[in-house]
């Protein structure tokens, strides 16, 4: 039985002062059926007179369209903020009743809110919830009253990289050094991608999970340590794009549980790794296409109607999210496509809702996800300064603009932090954090504009003072002019855990023209630079390098313009 992650109560929340870091203890094996339902409260940031807390509940009875959360505190704790619901005090009493937006709970379904609060002296986790009158997290199925003792299964911060190194592939170090000008870089810290069932036992004498979780303890030392992990590899995947199609078929969802997940969790779940703080970037460019690329649109593929029509995205996401998800040193992050997907007003909302359908899954909760990442292996601006989604040009927005297209965002950063309240307005923690992935969406060199554009169109502003100088946004495949972008950093900005370059540079993104092999890896024309492009780039030229070589492989040409048009440059 998968282990419940959401039933906290009369577990301990032990805070380490100094840092703000909360140490939950997580439950033993319940059932969710054997109790009405379960909550999850946890104390994120404490100081000397204060703290901030994150809350979901989960419904395991009938579904509810409105609901009313109740608990006591045995200190002086008193709420004076929240958000996410509406949330009112009496003496030690709290009541907590939902927005309109968050009042439909589901069989299974869960919702989030956060609040500030004061005390002094201790400050104890309520030992009791009631949801709409009726206890939660008390019944172990037998109707004997309470269960199991909590079953710790250790921290997890708030942040895994806030202190942290991360680690250095050793295997993209050594091809990065080994290019001129390369060990400028190569110290960096990159994602290992776990792209077919192969990669988990190492390919062609390479280095596997256990390779490299092995070197990222030696990395490590005595301080804490980032690993950072790409799991790619569902059924039927990438139905938009066919450089990056998998080995799994679209009805091969049981292989890709048995053969690629459990093995994968098999190994993080072991002892000798419990010190390494795991990240997990779980399956790019999958749930959005569920919104974009389906149905009656332009942009629509077979490949993608049918990955919605048998719901093996959705399911392997939570399969992938609860199975890693139960390791209690992995930090499942999942992917969140960019701005250029879904950062217009028919997407947004619809992708949110996508991902929370595929968090719930499979036996997942939102517990499950610590987070989210953006502009994975893609090429979006991460601030645009030259002109915001607010100006206008002789009375023209910004939105109306070509490049721009009505889209509600301009670079990744308003994005993921507008994208992250959203994900928590449909349900998710509050205190859920945001990557970026900024390994190629420098745009710097001589074409980096000074500064905007002129004013004598609302076209000529926008591309004149634009830094991402692709053809179109929908472009993705190894795009000319692309540079290095912010180095890797924590806590960078706002909602934002870190930068991260999770794509490694100078690896690509698909092959120039038809390669044979044996990873099931397609010809998509958006890697062609002589293609003339189809409704998701707007008809427009690809902008992609010649002569690429299968994704995932070395691509020296495409390093080499990387590290020339570097934004922040490079020294």
């Amino acid at each position: 039985m998968s282990r419940s992650r959401t039933a906290l109560l009369a577990a301990l929340a032990l805070v380490a002062g100094a840092s703000g870091t909360a140490f939950a203890v997580q439950p033993a094996d319940v059932g969710p059926a054997a109790v009405p339902c379960t909550v999850d409260y946890k104390v994120q940031n404490q100081w000397n007179t204060g703290f901030t807390a994150a809350v979901t509940v989960t419904n395991h009875g009938a579904a509810k369209s409105g609901w009313t959360l109740k608990w006591s505190y045995a200190g002086n704790q008193k709420v004076t903020s929240g958000w996410n619901a509406k949330i009112s005090q009496s003496g030690t009493g709290v009541t907590v009743t939902n927005e309109s937006y968050n009042g439909s709970l589901a069989t299974g379904g869960s919702a989030g809110f956060g609040f500030q609060a004061s005390y002094s002296g201790t400050n104890a986790v309520p030992a009791t919830f009631t949801l709409d009158g009726v206890t939660c997290n008390v019944d172990d199925g037998s109707g004997g009253g309470p269960g199991p003792g909590p079953d710790p299964v250790g921290p997890r911060v708030d942040n895994p990289y806030s202190g942290a190194k991360v680690y250095v592939n050793p295997e993209w170090s050594a091809k990065a050094a080994a290019e001129p000008g390369g060990s400028r870089i190569a110290n960096q810290p990159t994602g290992v991608w776990l792209d077919r069932t192969a990669a988990i036992n190492g390919v062609n004498g390479g280095m596997g999970l256990r390779d490299h979780l092995d070197e990222a303890l030696e990395q490590k030392g005595s301080g804490e340590l980032v690993v950072q992990l790409v799991i790619y590899n569902l059924p039927g995947r990438d139905c938009s794009a066919l450089a990056s199609n998998g080995e799994l078929k679209p009805d091969e969802i049981d292989k890709y549980k048995t053969q690629y997940i459990d093995p994968i969790a098999a190994i993080l779940a072991d002892p000798k790794y419990a010190s390494l703080r795991i990240v997990t970037t779980v399956e790019i460019d999958s749930l959005p296409n569920l919104v974009t690329n389906t149905g009656s649109r332009a942009t629509a593929t077979p490949q993608c109607d049918t990955m919605l029509a048998n719901g093996n995205y959705v399911k392997g996401v939570g399969y992938a999210l609860n199975k890693l998800g139960d390791v209690p040193n992995v930090y499942n992050y999942v992917d969140a496509g960019h701005h250029g997907w879904i950062g217009w007003d028919d997407n947004f909302g619809a992708s949110a809702n996508v991902i929370k359908q595929a968090a719930t899954a499979e036996g997942a909760t939102v517990n499950d996800v610590h987070g989210f990442i953006t502009n994975t292996a893609n090429y979006s601006a991460l601030k645009e300064n030259n002109f915001s989604i607010n100006d206008t040009v002789n009375g023209t927005s910004v939105r109306q603009s070509k490049w721009v297209d009505w889209n509600r965002y301009v670079d990744e950063l308003s994005f993921a932090q507008a994208f992250r309240n959203q994900l928590v307005s449909v349900g998710f923690n509050s205190g859920i954090g945001m990557l970026i992935d900024t390994s190629r969406n420098g745009w710097g060199g001589s074409a980096r504009p000074a500064g905007p554009g002129p004013t004598t169109s609302v076209d000529a502003y926008v591309d004149g003072g634009r830094y991402d100088r692709r053809i179109h946004p929908g472009n993705w495949c190894n795009q000319s002019g692309a540079g290095l972008g912010e180095r890797p950093q924590a806590n960078p900005a706002t909602g934002i855990d870190a930068y991260v370059w999770m794509k490694p540079p100078g690896e690509s993104d698909g092959a120039s023209k038809q390669i044979p092999n044996d990873e099931g890896k397609g010809f998509d024309r958006m890697c062609d630079p002589t293609y003339t492009g189809n409704p998701r780039n707007g008809n427009n030229l690809s902008g992609a390098l010649p002569d690429a070589p299968l994704s995932g492989k070395w691509f020296s040409a495409q390093f080499q313009e990387l590290m020339r048009n570097a934004y922040p440059p490079l020294s």
